[in-house]
């Protein structure tokens, strides 16, 4: 048995969700906030049997995109001077960590 950690873009969460749920996954989720964009991201933890994790895999893969977008960023010039300017950044997609569960139990 494995434990799925998936981290992904909240745009992306309903879609992942649905799919997970609609192939008999069993999931949790969980709002988290990345470190990077300081941006809301969604992170699923799914426990399922080895020969699923691939499909699992799969859904989360098909259901999240990666994308451009233009996000605020600040530069400090020292002595208090700082300035807002648009820079381009990729988001979306996702983080997937698979990890062997020792004992699973549902009370």
């Amino acid at each position: 048995m494995k434990l799925i950690t998936a981290i992904v873009n909240k745009d992306d969460s309903y879609l992942v969700q649905t799919g997970l749920v609609n192939a008999g996954f069993q999931v949790t989720r969980l709002a988290t906030t990345g470190g990077f964009l300081q941006a809301g991201n969604v992170t699923f933890l799914a426990a399922c049997e080895d020969d699923k994790v691939d499909d699992a895999i799969e859904i989360i893969r098909s259901q999240s995109s990666k994308r451009q977008q233009i996000v605020p960023s600040t530069a400090t010039y020292g002595s208090g001077l700082t300035t807002s300017y648009p820079v381009e950044v990729t988001v979306g997609g996702a983080t997937v960590i698979v990890q062997p569960i020792e004992r699973f139990i549902k009370l």
